[in-house]
């Protein structure tokens, strides 16, 4: 198996890489900042940097990835073993302030991602490369695998004017970038011109899914629980905005999907005869009925299906959890419902809209539901962002 050696890796070994890392320093990491041996970054930059390493701060999920949900915040405190302070940068704020930056030269940044638009932790790196462009504060990113690989692009552009903390760029939903590489966009084309330095990987292609790097995979947030859990979840995500349970509170989450007035077995064939007529690939599904411990339908039977996708390079999951959607749309008819409830720190905007970066998704899935209607709008400025895409890419 080829084995991919991380930013966090090569600076860990590299004296020369380590001189990049200048004055007091500041952390970003969570439970997945690790190396091959499951070490936490923080160990490292305690071992090169000694009283040097100031600050600690921790995304969405909180520093060592323990808070469950959506709106969900972490608070600021002092560690107790590593006796740093540790910024929430989810909280009563997402955009860091003077008081968390004061005093510090340079921010590592060494968080997994997962390569889809809505995931929040490349919303937190932005916000925090703006901040620093503003203080003089270098920002070194240790960069790691995108899980669902660097080469498939899929998904809608992000429409102006449905801009949050689930989208505040033009990207598409499955963006096929490593977290350096959305810096390095963001700097070029997004004004966040801080004064960056990544850190690349050795060894990566960009057609690698997590499962070929040989890396260990550590849960980036609590309901990512596998490598096969970020494959289908440009696709799964969408079910955060409806009344459709996406798994939470089952050991599968964002796997399995489901709702208590669906009957499983006859579902399924309606969804594997859509996967049919689509051509969607790379992807077996199987009925099944669960019961979620917490969150949608706590204790109720939920009828519906598991995707276990077999083939990661050939399954388009963006499309797959369209089709999906729409799947359930046609099957619950009024008991299907848009979620209403505020997401993400937006109150007035449906939750799928966010999520889908338009709203003309949503009207698709209501009154078309044809193939060739959501491939024209995934078109819509596509060619602009390959472009761009183009121009800033390490490997």
């Amino acid at each position: 198996m080829p084995v991919v050696i991380t930013g966090l890796e090569r600076l860990a070994s590299d004296t020369v890489l380590q001189k990049l890392l200048k004055g007091n320093v500041g952390l970003l990491c969570h439970s997945a900042s690790i190396d091959r041996n499951y070490t936490m970054s923080v160990f490292h930059l305690q071992k090169i940097l000694g009283d040097r390493l100031k600050k600690l701060f921790g995304p969405q999920h909180g520093f060592v990835t323990d808070v469950q949900d959506n709106m969900v915040e972490s608070k600021d405190f002092i560690h107790p073993y590593f006796k740093l302070p540790i910024y929430s940068l989810y909280s009563t704020t997402r955009i860091p302030t003077d008081e968390m930056l004061k005093g510090l030269d340079t921010i590592v940044v060494d968080l997994q991602d997962v390569g889809t638009r809505v995931y929040t932790y490349i919303h937190t790196l932005t916000l925090l490369m703006e901040k620093c462009r503003e203080k003089n504060i270098r920002i070194v990113i240790l960069d790691r695998p995108n899980p669902v690989s660097g080469s498939m692009v899929e998904g809608n552009i992000l429409k102006k004017g449905f801009e949050s903390f689930v989208g505040r760029h033009p990207i598409p939903q499955r963006h096929g970038l490593t977290i350096g590489e959305v810096a390095r966009m963001a700097k070029r084309f997004f004004g966040a011109d801080c004064d960056l330095e990544v850190i690349s990987m050795l060894g990566w292609k960009r057609s690698m899914f997590f499962h070929e790097t040989g890396l260990p995979y550590v849960l980036p947030s609590p309901n990512l629980s596998s490598p096969e859990s970020t494959y289908v979840y440009p696709g799964t995500v969408l079910f955060e905005g409806t009344n459709i349970s996406e798994g939470r509170g089952t050991t599968r989450a964002l796997e399995i999907i489901g709702h208590h007035k669906i009957e499983p077995f006859s579902f399924c064939q309606k969804v594997q005869k859509k996967i049919q007529e689509w051509k969607l690939e790379g992807v077996m599904i199987r009925p099944l009925v669960f019961r979620p411990t917490f969150h949608k339908y706590h204790d109720l039977a939920c009828g519906g299906l598991q995707i276990h996708p077999t083939t990661p390079l050939r399954f388009y999951s963006w499309r797959f959890g369209q089709m999906l959607v729409r799947a359930f749309f046609e099957e619950l008819g009024s008991d299907f419902e848009w979620s209403k409830k505020a997401y993400e720190y937006e109150y007035n905007r449906l939750a799928i809209d966010l999520i889908n970066g338009n709203d003309a998704i949503k009207h698709w899935c209501e009154n078309d539901g044809q193939l060739n209607t959501l491939l024209e709008l995934e078109k819509e400025n596509m060619d602009e962002y390959l472009s761009n895409r183009e121009s800033i890419l390490l490997y």
